[in-house]
């Protein structure tokens, strides 16, 4: 038994029984018995540049000995979160933005939804609460995020959630229109979009459905929020999700791969409509932040590995994956546990599980994946139907065929 209590965890099952992951390397983590094993996930979605990158483990250090932390409140800042602000504006649709920076995705998605709210506080019409999600979405575990999450389950058990918070099908512009129409649109004060929903399934929007969404919502003069904490920086083949289909959103929600995991890190960009009445004379203080806003280490771990993306073009790697990845999971599709994959976009997919096998046995996801695990391929069963597949960005292709054959093994094994 150990004192660590592990997040989306059945603490009874896993007591006693962790899987130790001691180092990386590349695509590659080693556990506590040397056992090898490739990080089809990238971890939780996020290590674009591999495991064990010296340029940003440098980084840190040369940071954290001249100052290794210091908060951003007020007037406060350091040379590492200015520039970082700066690069990211750079990347963003609109160079013009601003970035409110944070610890990770949770306290973006919280962070973009207050803005949300508070925007329309500032800009007269405070009626402006109601924040629209997608069914399936997932946008975090903080107060607005685990409402505004569409995932059955995930809010279970925990007493009433933030008010003002409706929910319509992943896929359907007509339902949306449906739901403006409704609720009233001088209500809507946001709504919150993953251009690929990704722990919900990696789930790709209908065609059309993202261009006709955003210009519903402009329509309504509400704010379109892009979730990008999984799509950001390189995922999807451009720096931003927004960018390659062209959403020019008013808020965008970062975190993941924009330190590749090495040090938490999110935040959210704002368009030069959203942050002008913020940055107004005479404009009430916006009290809101997160102790670690701004790190300077954090935020020289995030430069340098902005700086890795950038030299290896790891957002062309991405589409050239985009291809790659679909052939290489159609190769799968004789197995008799798979019934297919949702794939198309960048470097990440889904491999969907067999429905009568799922319907027979609710946890074959989990089967799966533990399965696959043990032939030295981390995956990760998610929607109740898959297993997720992400690697790092670097990946080889001798890497990706040896993914495969391991996915292929594991899933062997169950029969």
């Amino acid at each position: 038994m150990t004192s660590l209590w592990h997040p989306f965890s059945s603490m009874a099952a896993v007591d006693g029984a962790e899987l130790v992951i001691e180092r990386g390397d590349g695509v590659y983590v080693w556990d506590d018995s040397g056992k090898r094993y490739i990080d089809g996930t990238a971890s939780l979605w996020y290590c674009q540049v591999g495991h064990g990158r010296s340029e940003i483990i440098e980084a840190m250090r040369t940071q954290a000995l001249q100052l290794e932390a210091y908060h951003t409140f007020g007037d406060f800042a350091n040379p590492p979160a200015l520039a970082l602000a700066e690069r990211i504006a750079g990347y963003a649709p609109d160079p013009r933005s601003k970035v409110f920076l944070t610890s990770g995705g949770s306290d973006s998605i919280d962070t973009a939804a207050k803005i949300a709210r508070r925007y329309f506080q500032l800009t007269g019409e405070p009626e402006r609460t109601v924040l629209i999600t997608r069914a399936m979405s997932y946008h975090g575990m903080h107060g607005y995020g685990t409402s505004l999450g569409g995932i059955p389950g995930n809010a279970d058990g925990i007493g009433p959630l933030t008010p003002d918070v409706v929910m319509v099908p992943w896929d359907s512009v007509d339902a949306l229109s449906e739901t403006i129409d409704r609720t009233g649109a001088d209500r809507i004060a946001g709504f919150f979009c993953e251009p690929v929903i990704g722990v919900g399934g990696v789930r790709r929007a209908p065609e059309g459905y993202l261009k006709e969404a955003r210009a519903l919502i402009a329509e309504t003069g509400a704010l379109f929020v892009a979730d990008e904490v999984i799509t950001g920086f390189g995922r999807v083949g451009d720096w931003f999700a927004s960018r390659r289909f062209s959403l020019e959103p008013d808020l965008i929600a970062f975190a993941k791969g924009v330190t590749s995991g090495y040090l938490p890190a999110g935040g959210v960009i704002a368009a030069p409509r959203v942050w002008a009445p913020f940055y107004s004379a005479g404009a009430a203080i916006f009290r809101h932040g997160y102790t670690y806003s701004g790190h300077p280490t954090v935020a020289a771990a995030a430069l340098a590995n902005l700086d890795l993306i950038a030299g290896e073009q790891l957002c062309a790697r991405a589409l050239e994956w985009e291809t790659k990845l679909v052939e290489g999971l159609d190769t799968l599709l004789d197995h008799p546990l798979v019934a297919g994959h949702r794939s198309g976009v960048g470097f990440l997919g889904a491999i969907l599980l067999d429905p009568k096998r799922l319907a027979a046995d609710p946890d074959l996801p989990v089967k799966a994946f533990k399965a696959v695990r043990s032939r030295g391929v981390i995956s990760r069963a998610i929607a109740g139907e898959a297993l997720q597949v992400s690697p790092p960005l670097t990946m080889t292709d001798a890497e990706f065929e040896e993914m495969l054959a391991g996915i292929r093994r594991g899933l062997d094994d169950l029969g």
